[in-house]
């Protein structure tokens, strides 16, 4: 027969230990924590050999006399919980501290050497007390400044089974370089020190900004590659807030390990936020490129669960939909604000390239003026992709003004076309230095917006009625996903039908489309619509954002090609139809559509400076 059984206080230790510490990192992150809930101004973080050897955090709080101290290492004590909340209903709800898991110092302390030293603001003196594994070894008066002093030493040294899963120190060391960043960005008020075997690593002051903060720690180019965050939103329970800072799509990095976010003050990671960024940045991103950004959610505690995770790294909402949504829109809103700005310049190595050719002899100079003196063959886009040009009453006020000028102006932002090289690039001059466009992925953006806008009957788009609809056969799932979102498509021009099976019959599609491969079309909206059907917790993403896929296909197909000549008049007209786009310094897939060279760039060329 099984006996049950009361466990030893050291083994209950160690499995909560379980719970909240699973490496040097974890430690640092509860002791931080605690820190800032003491109110400090000032923390000072080191650590040796990744945190392996010892953590040490010291803060300039409000500090423990000898009781608190003592009552600090026994489990469940907490000073997070106000005493007229202890044993009513939602407790734990009303938290709004960093977290109120009382038993995080014992649950260090019995795998692991601490030390604790405290002296409260205005006493005399301060308290040590000592727990070695689980064993209070020692106490007694310490020397210290106001504040908190904690060190761990030594973790899992006797729990060979945990110690052993550790990884090396350099991981260990990136881990809590990591927390010690999070924690760092989401406490602007407060200054933090981080030290490694001796050597600063960080060293921020307090009072900074949020976005001066942001900027200091991920990036310093994010100060101006980058777009403030700042929305409200009232609720019924509160309001919702999003601030923060984000990049813009051409300022992005190959893995997402420079997305910050969170919660009422609390770095978190968190599905349902990763996800509400990844469909923010959905048509403007490439599916292999990951945006920078730290973005800051308030929002009223009961409408959030903080508690779902140990460590405090997830959070649950109370309505999903709506954080969502807010947080997208949010974002949208903020690079739509941020106009066609591009994080592309001309790079070093590029320029580099740059180097003066000898002239050509003089025998050979009137054949060259001859070769380009002649009007060039075929020297006009087709009619397939120019369609889109030449439609003026599709184009903005001022790219219908530049069809009609005569003399085009180096005013404007992105200047007045000179030229076209290689069929693909634009060659402008602005006012302040030249201007290189790539010609597809300028045009790509605007059919984008067009759709977008015609979509939500904010454009002049309609749908061209096809004079003999064509049938076009794909598989049968494939054609259920399309018949779906039949609806929503048609929205936006493209008329389908189902037509048996396994085919779906196209009746009309986007006027900026028309002459375009409708059955390239139609294949690549379903295998778009199959790519993006779910979403990372394997529901299913909304339609407006699958669409958003969708429509970035769409525009693909009815964009002016690279190697299509164009006449300077449709060129001119390209980029003020770009300077009316919103983020048009980006195509659908997350490139740059543009590039400048400043004057000062091509006098360093010539030697001038």
């Amino acid at each position: 027969m099984p006996i049950i059984r009361r466990l030893p206080e050291a083994l209950v230790n160690r499995i909560a230990a379980g719970e909240v510490v699973e490496r040097p990192a974890s430690a640092l992150k509860e002791l931080v924590e605690n820190a800032i809930d003491a109110g400090a101004t000032q923390i000072t973080i080191c650590i040796a050999e990744g945190g392996l050897a010892s953590v040490e955090v010291t803060d300039d709080g409000c500090g423990m006399g000898p009781a608190d101290i003592a009552l600090a290492l026994e489990r469940h004590a907490t000073s997070k919980l106000p005493e007229s909340l202890i044993g009513e209903d939602g407790g734990p709800e009303q938290v709004v501290t960093m977290g109120f898991r009382g038993e995080a110092l014992p649950s260090i302390a019995s795998v692991a050497r601490l030390t604790v030293e405290s002296r409260v603001r205005g006493s005399d003196e301060g308290w040590r007390g000592i727990v070695d594994h689980g064993v209070l070894t020692g106490e007694g008066p310490a020397a210290l400044p106001p504040g908190t002093r904690i060190r761990v030493e030594d973790l899992f040294a006797r729990v060979p089974a945990r110690r052993k899963f550790l990884r090396s120190a350099r991981s260990e060391y990136a881990a809590c370089l990591d927390v010690v960043r999070r924690l760092a960005m989401a406490r602007a008020d407060i200054g933090f020190t981080f030290e490694h075997d001796g050597r600063r690593v960080l060293a921020v002051q307090a009072g900074e900004g949020e976005a001066a903060r942001v900027a200091r720690i991920i990036a310093r180019e994010l100060a101006q590659d980058g777009v403030l965050i700042d929305l409200a939103r009232p609720t019924a329970e509160g309001e919702l807030r999003l601030t923060g800072v984000a990049g813009l799509p051409t300022f992005n990095r190959g893995v997402a390990d420079h997305q910050f976010l969170f919660v009422n003050g609390r770095p978190v990671k968190d599905r349902l936020l990763v996800g509400a960024v990844r469909g923010a940045y959905a048509e403007m991103l490439a599916r292999d490129r990951h945006a920078v950004l730290a973005l800051f959610l308030s929002v009223p505690p009961g409408e959030v669960d903080v508690n779902v995770h140990p460590a405090k790294t997830e959070v649950r909402f109370r309505d999903p939909a709506l954080i969502r949504g807010f947080i997208v829109s949010g974002l949208r809103h903020a690079l739509d604000n941020g106009g066609g700005r591009s994080a592309q310049s001309a790079s070093a190595a590029a320029m580099g390239r740059w180097r003066a050719e000898p002239v050509a002899p003089a025998s050979s100079l009137d054949s060259l003026f001859a070769r380009y003196a002649a009007p060039a063959q075929g020297n006009r886009v087709s009619e397939a992709y120019a369609a889109p040009l030449r439609n003026h009453g599709d184009l903005a006020p001022s790219a219908r003004a530049e069809i009609a000028r005569d003399t085009p102006d180096i005013a404007f932002p992105l200047g007045a076309a000179r030229g076209q090289v290689a069929g693909t690039y634009i060659v402008a001059e602005a006012a302040d230095g030249l201007v290189i466009v790539d010609q597809h992925a300028a045009h790509e953006r605007i059919v984008l917006e067009r759709l977008r806008a015609a979509g939500t009957g904010q454009g002049l788009g309609a749908a061209q009625a096809l004079l003999l609809p064509q049938v076009i056969e794909l598989e049968e799932p494939a054609c259920d996903r399309v018949e779906a979102a039949a609806e929503a498509l048609a929205a936006h021009g493209l008329g389908i039908e189902r037509f048996g099976p396994s085919a779906l019959l196209v009746r009309s599609v986007p006027a900026a489309l028309v002459g375009g491969d409708v059955e390239a079309l139609v294949r690549d909206v379903a295998d778009d619509l199959t790519a993006n059907g779910t979403g990372v917790d394997g529901s299913a993403l909304l339609l407006g954002e699958r669409l958003d896929s969708v429509l970035a296909t769409m525009a693909c197909h009815g964009s002016v090609r690279a190697g299509r000549l164009l006449a300077v008049a449709e060129m001119n007209a390209l980029l003020r139809e770009m300077e009316a786009t919103p983020r048009s310094g980006q195509c659908n897939h997350g490139r740059p559509t543009w590039v400048k060279l400043a004057h000062a760039d091509i006098e360093k060329l010539f030697g001038r400076r």
